[in-house]
């Protein structure tokens, strides 16, 4: 059954997204993963003029076996930043770093207590997002869809560079806009020219591209080449 949203509903996603969008003007986010400092450096480096907005994968080593961006990040300030946290505690790492970056999103599987979590983000004056892996199904999260501001879809298996396009995951981006067109959704995983028409057909809004752009060794090339297949 098609949930229903209200107008009070519908306004207050409309100003959060409105907030966020004024800071993350691109709509493609080159994924960021480093295992140091000094590589954060360089791939921060490496991917300006791709995109105002880098999106930075937070992996601990123990949700997903790859460690990544989980030390003390000093971030270039000429991006804004997304952070997937691909962690077992998300709430203590925004609490240490959340207000380094515009958005946190954290892995549904990993709250326990989701209406106190998006509770508390929301005292925080954060933006409520989660990320869902190709195991969960919609339905697990389909009663909090309209009390978050975004849906990161992972349409590959978390924590790796390259791993394979699960096509299928596509279905979940037509199930939440049938369940709440409002809501936008972020595609992430195995993002080229030909996977991100196909992302943006299902209906999704924002796309996370890492081995395409941030591995190029001509990032900027690629990302006109991701633009020009959203046309």
């Amino acid at each position: 059954m098609r949930t229903t949203i209200n107008t009070t509903i519908k306004s207050k996603i409309d100003i959060n997204r409105k907030t966020i969008s004024s800071k993350m003007r691109s709509n493609i986010w080159p994924s960021v993963m480093a295992s140091d400092q000094k590589e954060l450096d360089v791939l921060l480096q490496k991917l300006k003029g791709t995109s105002t907005t880098l999106h930075l994968d937070v992996s601990d080593g123990k949700y997903v076996p790859t460690k990544y961006n989980h030390f003390n990040i000093r971030l270039d300030p000429t991006f804004h930043y997304t952070a997937h946290l691909m962690i077992k505690n998300p709430q203590r790492w925004i609490t240490q770093h959340g207000q380094k970056v515009s958005l946190c999103i954290s892995q549904w599987e990993t709250i326990s207590h989701p209406q106190k979590f998006i509770a508390w983000l929301k005292k925080r004056g954060d933006n409520v997002a989660f990320a869902i892996k190709p195991e969960t199904p919609v339905s697990s999260v389909a009663k909090y869809l309209s009390k978050i501001d975004y849906i990161l879809v992972l349409t590959v298996h978390p924590g790796y560079y390259g791993a394979p396009f699960l096509k299928s995951e596509l279905q979940k981006v037509r199930e939440i806009k049938k369940q709440n067109p409002y809501l936008p959704v972020i595609v992430d995983g195995g993002i080229n020219p030909e996977t991100i028409a196909l992302a943006k057909r299902a209906g999704a809004d924002y796309f996370v591209s890492g081995s395409y752009v941030t591995k190029s060794d001509h990032p900027r090339k690629s990302i006109q080449e991701l633009r020009k297949s959203l046309r």
